[in-house]
Formats: structure tokens, sequence, C-alpha cells
């Protein structure tokens, strides 16, 4: 163990990987910060808990479901300064299998992996969608399901498509999101 004081002793918080139990991820970020909150001194020493994830929207039944994936399945993000004491406290979390490094020694995340991940993780997942008026897709849920139309008008700030199918012998415009269409 001071060994790892040795690396570290600058007193500097970064930013360090765990591992956890796949799937348990936000029961290792929760319990992390109910142990910060209730060890004294560990909120001088271990300042944010991450769990990377990214906002996707599903449609199902017709119904827009906004849903949250783990972009890292197992592990967890620490931003912590490396003592023994706050070591010994994430490495001793329930669920969790160790600190990403060589050995017993937590490796940091450069500010250069740590930065990528982070614009990867605030980047704004609108579904802008690629079509353009004139282009001919397939509707793949909803009422009209299976049924070809052409691109009337996009809408990228509401996530929008109208596309005019034939309907009856006429055409008739239907707007849908872009999730419910692809490309024929």
């Amino acid at each position: 163990m001071s060994q790892i004081r040795k690396q570290h002793g600058d007193n500097i918080a970064r930013w360090y990987v765990v591992h956890t139990y796949s799937g348990y991820e936000q029961a290792v970020a929760r319990n992390l910060r109910q142990r910060i909150d209730t060890i004294p001194g560990m909120k001088e020493l271990i300042f944010e808990v991450l769990v990377p994830s990214e906002e996707r929207v599903e449609i199902k039944n017709g119904k827009r479901i906004e849903k949250s994936d783990t972009v890292f399945p197992g592990y967890v993000l620490v931003n912590m300064i490396v003592t023994d004491e706050s070591w010994y406290t994430v490495r001793n979390t329930p669920r969790v299998t160790g600190f990403v490094g060589a050995g017993t020694t937590p490796v940091p995340l450069t500010e250069g992996e740590f930065n990528q991940l982070a614009n990867r993780i605030t980047e704004e997942k609108k579904h802008t969608g690629d079509m353009v008026p004139g282009e001919y897709v397939v509707i793949l849920d909803g009422p009209f399901k299976d049924l070809e139309g052409q691109v009337a008008k996009v809408d990228p700030r509401a996530s929008r498509i109208t596309v005019t199918v034939d309907m009856f012998g006429r055409e008739t415009p239907v707007e849908l999101d872009f999730l419910q269409v692809r490309k024929k």
C-alpha cells in the first residue's frame, strides 16, 4: 500500500477506472457514494463517482421511450486522490473487483482519455437522420408499418419526418419519428 502513496503523493485528484461486476455499475456507484458520505474523511479524498451512459430513444408500440445504456459495462469512473484509505474504501465496496492498473496500483486516466470519454458521454444524441425530401423510405413501426413512401419534409430539431404514402389511391402525408423509418 505504501507504494500507492509514493506513486501518487502529489495529492492531486485524478480519474480512475474501477472494474465491477457487469450490470451492477449503478449499484456500485450508489454504494460507493453512500460509503463516501458515511466514512469520515472520504469526502476530502473521493470527489465524484460516474457511470458513463448514453441516452437513446426507442419506439415501442408507437410510443417514444427514452432509455439509458451503460457505455462501458463493468466499469465505473472515480475522481479521487489515491491514499491507502481511499484505495481501501473503493476496493472494498461490494461488487468492485479492482482498479484498472498494474497489480494493486491504480493507473489514472490521462487528460486526453478523460476528455475523449467526457465528449462521448455529453455528446447530444439527437436523431438527425440522413434523409432528404424526395427519398423513398419504408415505415418500420406503427399503423403504417411496411408501407413505402416518399420523404416530403424533414424536421431535425423535432426528430420528425413527413412521409407521403399512397393510401386508397391518393397521396397521404404521415408524420413519423426518425426511428420509425429506414431508407429503401
